[in-house]
């Protein structure tokens, strides 16, 4: 199993699996994903014997060696290269190293960007690498629940029952302002949660964004990450954010697309049911960590998310903690998206599995009728085949699951988010 440490606890991650096999199997495998979730660690701890080295790019002198001569880092193998995206063109030097022999696990890379997204790479490893996104824990994860995701896996079951569904009651305005930074989480007063998050912001604007490119104005950069926050969950214009922003179009642009190459964001793409028929083209947007989002947005305590507008959508923010946990475990299989038609209909998420599909409506109350499946039934008239949608759902704050109509049913979500 692999382990992440934080303090004097010992956390697994449900990537160890994943991430073992394709040692197993690929001369490279890639680990990615945002800053501090823990992607050093799980390198480090590889480390079984001495025959695997290790090298992080945040070392001056090795980011030195790795751009004068990257064949010198590759002479002994296996080797762990940490933060790889320090030194982009290290990865030519590691296709010709795969080239020269394949071996399985022969290289373990790690990066806190989206490398397929950094224009200064020009290698992408086809055919020799494996990637995986380390994502921040997701609730469940974080408390080591026992087979955590079995629940959300038997949606695409063909015996699926709501008598298997847990009815335990949560407490996801608490989830939400942590999120899932180890360090965060190792956090038991607000305080020192402020504290952090206000540390991370600055090390990722002064450090990691000033590695990746130059940022001219980073006080006109943090006023985007905040508006930005301000919009999670609801279809994002950039148009509109630049404006908001003072920006012209390209910077804002630029920004954006600067926050989802560094696993701060994601823009969820809408799922198009047939390409003929034109629909709402705008994303929607969520960010990778839901505490550092809120804290963002200048969300400091559940008394203020309490009374804020949007509580909803930081509903949804809060339970895509776990739905991107669940996509991490086989990224070639799996796919968040959200529907929305011209007349308004929509649905929160709908999440594909090798091709079925499994719509999720969120409701922040504890009483669901069948009025509220009304936009699950319009996704489900809208596929061209039918039996492509296994299960539709409306996932509510409350302690009783039950069938809503054909195939659709109210499940409560509080067992997402362990008390």
């Amino acid at each position: 199993m692999i382990i992440i440490r934080v303090m004097n606890n010992i956390k697994f991650r449900w990537l160890s699996a994943q991430l073992q096999s394709a040692l197993k199997t690929m001369p490279v495998v890639v680990i990615t994903g945002p800053r501090q979730t823990g992607k050093t660690t799980l390198a480090k701890f590889l480390i079984k014997d001495a025959s695997r080295q290790y090298f992080s790019f945040d070392d001056l002198d090795i980011q030195e060696q790795a751009n004068a001569n990257p064949d010198s880092l590759l002479q002994q193998l296996p080797v762990t290269i940490d933060e790889v995206q320090r030194v982009p063109s290290f990865l030519l030097a590691v296709k010709k190293r795969v080239d020269a022999g394949r071996k399985p696990g022969m290289i373990l890379l790690t990066g806190s960007a989206n490398l397929a997204l950094l224009k200064t790479v020009s290698e992408s490893l086809a055919g020799r690498a494996y990637y995986l996104e380390l994502p921040p824990f997701a609730p469940l994860e974080w408390t080591e629940t026992k087979d955590p995701l079995a629940p959300v896996e038997s949606l695409f079951g063909a015996d699926f029952s709501t008598q298997i569904w847990p009815t335990k009651k949560g407490d996801w305005k608490s989830w939400v302002l942590r999120g899932g930074f180890p360090p965060a989480l190792a956090l038991t007063d607000a305080t020192s949660l402020d504290l952090w998050f206000s540390g991370y912001v600055q090390t990722y604007l002064e450090r990691d964004l000033r590695d990746l490119q130059q940022i001219s104005n980073l006080p006109d950069f943090r006023r985007l990450m905040r508006l930005a926050a301000n919009r999670v969950g609801r279809l994002f214009n950039q148009s509109e954010v630049a404006r908001d922003a003072g920006l012209s179009q390209p910077t804002a642009h630029r920004y954006l697309n600067l926050l989802e190459t560094t696993y701060q964001i994601e823009r969820l793409p809408v799922y198009s049911t047939n390409p003929s028929i034109p629909l709402i083209k705008s994303k929607k947007l969520f960010w990778k960590d839901s505490g550092l989002g809120a804290w963002l947005a200048g969300i400091s305590d559940e008394k203020v998310l309490k009374h804020r507008p949007d509580i909803g959508f930081w509903l949804e923010q809060s339970i895509f903690q776990t739905l991107q946990s669940w996509r991490s475990l086989s990224p070639a299989h799996r796919n968040i998206y959200y529907w929305r038609n011209q007349k308004g209909n929509e649905v929160d998420f709908i999440l594909e599995q090798n091709g079925d599909l499994a719509a999720l409506e969120i409701k922040s109350g504890s009483q669901v009728t069948p009025a509220d499946a009304k936009n699950l039934i319009a996704f489900r008239d809208s596929l061209p085949k039918k039996n492509s949608l296994v299960r539709s759902l409306v996932l509510f704050d409350g302690t009783t699951a039950r069938p809503l109509g054909d195939n659709i049913f109210a499940l409560p979500f509080g067992w997402l988010f362990p008390v």
